[in-house]
C-alpha cells in the first residue's frame, strides 16, 4: 500500500509536472557540462600550449653555434623526461638542409615528424602548434619555430613535443569529476522535484479523499483548510452540494404535494363509481385502480431516482439484513423457516436506508414463500469496481422447488405470476429490478446449490 501512495500515473499532472521538469533540468545539466567541460579542455589546451612555448623558448635561448659552425647546446633543460628514452616529451633541433641537427635523448634514435605541422599556421612570432604522432605510436602535441642564429647561414626548425596523453587524462577526470556531480545534482533535483510536486498537490489530493468521502456517504460536504487557489474550488464544490440536495427535497415535496393532490379525486371518483351498479360503475372503478396504481408506481420510481443520486447517503447493509431476517423469520415461524445472514460489518451500501430494505425484503419474502426451511442471505464485497465505483453482491437464496431457467424472465416482469396460489402480485421482482437500475445495479436469477433459487444482486458499496 506504501508503494501504492508513490506511484504515479502517466495521465497525471504529477507525471506531467516532473517529467517536464526533469527534462528541461537534464538538459540544462547535460549542456552545463558539456560547456564546462569544453572550457576546461581550452584551458588545458592553453595550459599545455603555453608550456610546450616556455620550454621552445629555453631551447633556443640555450642553443649556440661554436666556432666550426656547428650547432651546440650550451646547458640542459630543466625538464628530467627530457632524457627518458621514449618518455613522451622530446625536442629537436633541425636546421633547413642536410646538415647534422640535434634531438632530446628521450627520442633515442627517433625523430620528430615536422611535415605533420605543413598544414598548420604560424603565428606572429613564426611559431605553429599542431598534432603528429611520436615514438611508440604516441600521440605528441608539438610546438615548432623556425630562426636563423647568428653565424649559421640556413634557417634552423626548433620544435617541442610534449604526451598529449598527460593533458588528456586531466581532461577525463575533470570530466569524470563534473558529470558524477552533475548527476548527483540532477538526483537531487529530481527528488527535489518529486517532494515539491507531490507536496504542492497533497492539497488537491485532499479534495479527492473528501469527494470520495462523499460518494460513499462518510461525509455530506468539503470539510478542511485549502490553499487560496482551491478554495474557491471547495466553495462551488459545497455550493454545488447544497443546491443538489434542496433540489432533491423540492422534488421530493412535490412528489408528495402531488400525490395528496391525485389520491383524494381517486377516492372521490371511485366512491361515486362504487355508487354506479353496472359495467360503467366497473369500468371506472377498474380505470381509477389502474391509476392510482400507476401514480403509485411512478411516485415511487420518482423518489428512488431521487434517494439514488443523493450524494453522502450511506447505510450500513449487515444491520439491514439483520433486522429483515429477525423480522421475517417472525412472519413465517409457523412454517418454521430459518433466515441467516452472512455479511462483513463494515460493508455499507450506497443508498437510503429504505431502498435497501425494499430490494433485499421483496427478495427475502420471496424465498420465504418458496422456502421448505431454511433462506440464506450473503453479501460480500466485489473484487473489481463496477461502473468506476466499488460495489457488492447481495445474495438470496432457499431450499424451495426453484424456477426454470425458462420462466425467470417471466418471473422478473411487472406483474409476472408462476404460480397463483402463492400470495402476492407479481410486482416485487419488478420492483427490485427498478430500483437495482436506478442504482446502476442489476438483478439475476440463478440455480442455488440449496436446491432452490438464487437471487444475485449487485448494489454501489459504500465507505464503512
Amino acid at each position: 500500500m506504501r508503494l501504492e501512495r508513490f506511484r504515479i500515473r502517466t495521465d497525471s499532472l504529477a507525471f506531467r509536472l516532473i517529467a517536464g521538469a526533469a527534462l528541461w533540468s537534464g538538459i540544462a545539466l547535460v549542456a552545463g557540462g558539456i560547456i564546462l567541460s569544453s572550457i576546461f579542455r581550452q584551458s588545458v589546451e592553453r595550459s599545455f600550449d603555453a608550456r610546450l612555448d616556455v620550454l621552445l623558448g629555453s631551447l633556443i635561448a640555450t642553443t649556440d653555434v661554436n666556432d666550426k659552425g656547428q650547432l651546440e647546446r650550451t646547458r640542459d633543460l630543466n625538464e628530467t623526461r627530457f632524457d627518458f628514452a621514449y618518455s613522451g616529451w622530446y625536442w629537436q633541433i633541425a636546421p633547413i638542409a642536410q646538415r647534422l641537427g640535434l634531438h632530446s635523448r628521450s627520442l633515442f634514435d627517433q625523430s620528430l615528424d615536422i611535415s605533420a605541422g605543413k598544414d598548420a599556421e604560424r603565428d606572429v612570432s613564426g611559431a605553429r602548434v599542431f598534432d603528429a604522432v611520436g615514438p611508440e605510436n604516441q600521440s605528441l602535441r608539438v610546438t615548432e619555430r623556425r630562426l636563423m642564429l647568428p653565424g649559421y647561414d640556413v634557417p634552423v626548425s626548433f620544435a617541442v613535443a610534449g604526451d598529449k596523453a598527460e593533458m588528456e587524462a586531466d581532461i577525463q577526470s575533470f570530466n569524470s569529476t563534473v558529470f558524477t556531480a552533475l548527476g548527483g545534482l540532477g538526483l537531487g533535483i529530481l527528488v527535489a522535484l518529486f517532494i515539491q510536486v507531490r507536496f504542492g498537490l497533497q492539497p488537491l489530493e485532499r479534495v479527492r479523499s473528501a469527494l470520495a468521502s462523499i460518494r460513499s456517504g462518510k461525509a455530506t460536504r468539503l470539510d478542511g483548510t485549502f490553499p487560496v487557489e482551491i478554495e474557491p474550488l471547495a466553495d462551488e464544490i459545497n455550493s454545488l452540494l447544497e443546491g443538489n440536495r434542496e433540489v432533491l427535497e423540492r422534488a421530493r415535496t412535490h412528489v408528495g404535494n402531488l400525490a395528496h393532490a391525485l389520491k383524494t379525486p381517486l377516492s372521490v371518483l371511485t366512491n361515486e363509481a362504487r355508487a354506479h351498479d353496472g359495467a360503467f360503475g366497473e369500468q371506472v372503478s377498474r380505470a381509477a385502480l389502474n391509476m392510482r396504481e400507476q401514480i403509485d408506481h411512478h411516485l415511487a420510481r420518482a423518489r428512488m431516482a431521487a434517494s439514488a443520486n443523493v450524494f453522502g447517503a450511506h447505510t450500513p447493509v449487515a444491520q439491514t439484513l439483520t433486522r429483515l431476517a429477525r423480522t421475517l423469520e417472525r412472519i413465517y415461524v409457523e412454517r418454521g423457516i430459518s433466515v441467516a445472514v452472512e455479511c462483513p460489518e463494515l460493508l455499507g451500501f450506497r443508498g437510503e436506508a429504505q431502498d435497501l430494505e425494499e430490494m433485499a425484503g421483496n427478495l427475502t419474502d420471496n424465498a420465504c414463500k418458496w422456502a421448505a426451511s431454511r433462506v440464506v442471505l450473503k453479501a460480500v464485497p466485489l473484487g473489481e469496481p463496477r461502473k468506476g465505483r466499488p460495489a457488492f453482491l447481495l445474495t438470496v437464496e432457499d431450499d424451495g422447488p426453484g424456477v426454470p431457467e425458462a420462466a425467470r424472465k417471466t418471473a422478473l416482469k411487472r406483474g409476472g405470476r408462476l404460480d397463483e396460489t402463492k400470495p402476492g402480485s407479481g410486482l416485487g421482482l419488478s420492483i427490485v429490478t427498478e430500483i437495482a437500475e436506478l442504482y446502476g445495479g442489476e438483478l439475476k436469477l440463478a440455480d442455488s446449490p440449496l436446491g432452490g433459487l438464487k437471487a444475485e444482486l449487485i448494489l454501489p458499496a459504500a465507505g464503512a
